[in-house]
């Protein structure tokens, strides 16, 4: 039975009452960081996990996006280490503008470079393990990026979890009329000027509060989780055409979303996975929970996590396809 090692956190760390290192030898994990040069010379960061134990067979790779203002480490390394327990080498990196990676804080004017680096990452993993299964983990704004990993990429992935998608902004935290319909010309000529949403995200994203100080207590955290002009547009941007493209979402795939998300409308999740032609795909929309499917209570967090363990078990089993054609080329958006 998964116990998710964020109940072994406290307000003020993810690793409780131990240090980094040894949190890592309580759970028996190997992890590995370092950074790598993108196609503009940027550093960005990336980590590795993978069970600390010789004698088992490793059933799969999984590759994880964080979202917006988040980053590779924190909370997001909690889930990496849950799943490589589960037996699989898992890995990450930090968008552009976040974490350790270099770019203007939380500055995303261009979906397509993130995406990018994400594809060199993920591929030179890949390549040193040609054998084992592929996934993708994206996470709220991760999730995004991912499926656009999957529309580009086709059936070079075994499948693809998606927790709180940004497959559409809810209107609650769209920013106020006028300004949405302002954003073209504050993104042309103020980019960076930060947008004001209606609410602070992270009140309303992690449900119980201890975690929110958590959150709050990482030291790479961005002072202002409100996403710069040309960054808020290129979000809508990216829904409308996940929302336009995704029928051509063929891989398997598992979503989970809380029904009481306030920042990505659990409907916008829902049409992307009655759009997609995926013979294999599953929507479990939770009842009551919030954005943040690892801010909620133990049982909860319990009753996600074992969802999307279970179903990367069952997939990673399975015997791997033989490689199919590439997709035609998509518009970029």
């Amino acid at each position: 039975m998964l116990s998710h090692p964020i109940h072994q956190a406290n307000e003020k760390s993810p690793y409780g009452d131990l240090t980094r290192e040894e949190f890592y030898k309580k759970h028996q994990i190997l992890h590995q960081e370092s950074f790598m040069f993108n196609k503009k010379k940027m550093k960005i960061f990336t980590q590795f996990w993978r069970p600390d134990d010789p004698t088992s067979q490793l059933k799969g790779i999984v590759a994880m996006v964080h979202g917006y203002s988040s980053e590779s480490s924190w909370l997001n390394e909690l889930t990496a280490i849950a799943i490589a327990k589960a037996g699989f080498l898992v890995c990450a990196l930090d968008l552009q503008g976040h974490g350790y990676s270099d770019g203007l804080r939380g500055h995303i004017p261009n979906i397509q470079y993130v995406v990018s680096d994400c594809i060199m990452f993920f591929d030179s993993v890949k390549a040193n393990s040609p054998n084992l299964p592929a996934f993708l983990y994206g996470e709220s704004l991760g999730g995004a990026i991912s499926i656009l990993i999957c529309l580009k990429q086709g059936y070079t992935w075994d499948g693809l979890i998606l927790s709180g998608a940004m497959c559409g902004i809810s209107a609650k935290f769209k920013p106020m009329w006028p300004l949405e319909k302002l954003l073209p010309l504050a993104a042309l000529f103020a980019p960076t000027w930060r947008v004001v949403a209606s609410k602070p995200v992270s009140s309303r994203s992690y449900k119980e509060e201890w975690k929110r100080r958590l959150v709050a207590n990482n030291p790479n955290r961005p002072k202002s989780g409100k996403p710069p002009a040309a960054t808020a547009l290129e979000f809508l941007r990216v829904c409308e055409y996940i929302r336009k493209h995704c029928y051509d979402l063929g891989v398997p795939f598992l979503m989970v979303h809380g029904e009481d998300d306030f920042a990505c409308d659990f409907r916008s999740a829902s049409f992307v996975y009655e759009s997609a032609t995926s013979k294999d795909k599953t929507l479990k929309i939770f009842p009551g929970m919030w954005h943040m499917l690892v801010g909620e209570p133990k049982e909860n967090v319990e009753l996600v996590f074992g969802t999307i363990l279970t179903w990367l078990r069952d997939h990673a089993a399975q015997p791997k396809p033989k490689p199919k054609p590439k997709p035609k080329p998509k518009p970029k958006p």
